[in-house]
């Protein structure tokens, strides 16, 4: 999405584009507002999903504690089927575990006024437990008090693309130590000082280190670094490197 949309400020009058009341329906399957919204917002709130309705596109309404209260069609489709599967869950849930730390910080961001809006790839996982790459667009709504009163999600596919090599929480990849062991590795330490952190012997280290590169199926340490991160087993934005503990036997 492109810095030229946009989302106008929600007050008491209905909002408008170009002078003229916004009149886009709300779109099939979307769910009502909750109780505390405002009777005249109710309108406004779907005007904003319709605006950015469009196929493919995955649309939902957070409040600011990043619960989904409303979504479109597309949006049920992917991560539940149904309203009843959806709203009410967090949002970041419906993503990757190695990128819920950092998206929270960007959301957080928006709820605090320090950002309006901000555009972000990320990995989310469907329903079925797929994970697919998905392009992210999150633009603050603000009340009559200035307060944030919601955030609009657009999440666009990356051409249907689905990363078949991106582990989902479902599965536990690597034993405890391998996990100590993937985080040493990463954080660029060598195997004698690695032994000695973990009280391992260095045959021991690099016997673990042998299984980890069978099972990721890289040639060497470099790579499994890197496919470690591209496979979503070590958490994005951390420092000193941590494995995703989903991941871990």
């Amino acid at each position: 999405m492109h810095d030229n949309y946009f989302v106008p400020v929600i007050s008491g009058e209905r909002s408008t584009k170009g002078g003229r009341p916004l009149a886009t329906p709300a779109p099939a399957g979307t769910v009502q507002p909750t109780s505390h919204d405002a009777g005249r917002d109710r309108l406004d709130y779907a005007d904003l999903l319709g605006q950015f309705d469009q196929p493919g596109a995955c649309v939902a309404r957070l409040d600011a504690s990043l619960l989904v209260q409303q979504a479109n069609q597309e949006f049920f489709r992917q991560f539940g089927g149904s309203s009843a599967d959806v709203c009410g869950r967090g949002f970041c849930d419906l993503t990757h575990p190695s990128l819920r730390h950092p998206l929270r910080h960007q959301f957080a961001r928006l709820v605090d006024g320090s950002r309006r809006r901000f555009a972000t790839h990320v990995v989310a996982v469907s329903a079925e437990g797929t994970a697919f790459t998905s392009a992210l667009t999150a633009v603050a709504v603000r009340g009559e008090t200035s307060r944030v009163a919601s955030i609009l999600v657009v999440m666009r596919s990356a051409d249907g693309f689905e990363d078949a090599d991106v582990v989902t929480q479902h599965k536990k990849v690597i034993t405890e130590i391998e996990a100590r062991i993937l985080e040493g590795i990463a954080a660029g330490i060598s195997t004698i000082p690695l032994a000695s952190r973990l009280y391992l012997s260095r045959q021991g280290v690099e016997y673990h280190v042998t299984r980890l590169l069978r099972k990721l199926r890289v040639p060497n340490r470099a790579a499994l670094v890197s496919r470690a991160y591209s496979m979503g087993v070590l958490e994005v934005g951390s420092w000193p490197p941590r494995v995703v503990r989903d991941f871990v036997k």
